[in-house]
């Protein structure tokens, strides 16, 4: 997997909605172990791959998973979708793009995966989570002052 968030990706790309706050991709080939008999990627590996992007996005932010725990909140996910408009096969090449629409009560995160080569989209899908104290779990009902403190230079 290689990572990166340039301000524009090749102009042929059709791009994640464009009301993201923040935004950054990740390359990704499909593995082997990711594929079924036909060659087809089963449809829980594209959460991983969504995964892969989202913590691309959080470094940019500088809110990644240790930075979450050191604020004393962990972000579970409460809800997950994923919309398969073309499989994926093995050893294609893919970009997942991930893009925070919402992040003052909730994380709200968007997806597109498109094929690496041609830009056409393969597949879609957001991921909501929610910050809870790390001590009691105790649900948040507006995000922590430290991901609105490293998101201040994008607003």
């Amino acid at each position: 997997m290689s990572a990166s968030s340039p301000e524009t990706p090749r102009k042929s790309r059709r791009r994640l909605d464009q009301r993201a706050l923040v935004h950054a991709w990740v390359d990704i080939e499909v593995p082997f172990p990711d594929v079924d008999a036909a060659g087809i990627a089963w449809h829980g590996n594209y959460f991983r791959y969504f995964e892969a992007a989202r913590a691309v996005l959080l470094r940019k932010i500088g809110y990644d998973y240790p930075q979450m725990r050191a604020s004393g909140f962990a972000w579970p996910l409460v809800d997950c979708h994923a919309r398969f408009l073309k499989p994926l096969t093995y050893a294609q090449g893919i970009r997942v793009e991930a893009g925070l629409m919402e992040w003052e009560n909730r994380m709200k995160v968007e997806y597109l995966v498109t094929d690496a080569a041609t830009g056409e989209r393969l597949a879609t899908g957001e991921t909501v989570q929610c910050a809870v104290t790390l001590d009691t779990w105790e649900l948040q009902l507006a995000s922590p002052p430290a991901l609105l403190d490293c998101l201040k230079s994008y607003l």
